[in-house]
């Protein structure tokens, strides 16, 4: 089996990986890779994977993901670390005040490149903004966002589930980019 590799920083991305690819030899290449000016994760993980396959020579993978509250025209869209930096998610909940339409999304895109060929795969994951920051701290979070995203059909953030019951989900109009990869790429090999 070839060995695939996954260049991110990112423990969440991370450990994500490892559950969905159980099947696939993965290599982690921690690597921050440059991000370019764009709200278009679909882009923005190209550009990533393109340059991860220039640091690596290998078939790898890169993933890129942005969040949209629909009360807030999408922002911050695929400027998520650049809004966690600067006004943090109590900025953004001070932005929630006094707003009934609470639903955002997370919208991503893992892509995949060989050297020769691009292959994307788009994932969303529908839930709304809560009220608060709550929730407890974990090496699986892809950023702060888990302490006011609840997913789709529950009353808790992903930061108060407990691993099992963030796995375990019942994903409501939900799509995994990784869970799509892994298929697609599963059937790729055999």
């Amino acid at each position: 089996m070839e060995e695939l590799v996954f260049v991110t920083h990112n423990k969440g991305k991370i450990a994500s990986a490892q559950k969905a690819l159980k099947d696939v030899k993965v290599r982690i290449f921690e690597y921050d890779l440059d991000e370019p000016r764009s709200d278009d994760v679909k882009f923005i993980s190209k550009k990533k994977v393109m340059e991860a396959y220039e640091l690596v020579k290998t078939p790898c993978i890169s993933m890129d993901s942005g969040f949209w509250i629909d009360a807030l025209n999408g922002f911050p869209k695929a400027f998520v670390n650049f809004s966690l930096d600067t006004i943090g998610v109590d900025g953004i909940l001070k932005l929630m005040e006094g707003k009934e339409n609470r639903n955002c999304r997370f919208v991503e895109c893992l892509s995949f490149y060989d050297g020769k060929e691009l292959h994307q795969f788009m994932g969303k994951h529908e839930g709304v903004i809560s009220n608060e920051k709550i929730g407890n701290d974990t090496n699986k979070k892809w950023s702060d966002l888990w302490y006011i995203y609840k997913p789709k059909g529950y009353e808790k953030t992903f930061a108060q589930m407990s691993d099992e019951e963030r796995e375990n989900r019942i994903r409501y109009d939900s799509v995994s980019s990784l869970d799509e990869f892994a298929k697609w790429y599963k059937n790729k090999i055999e």
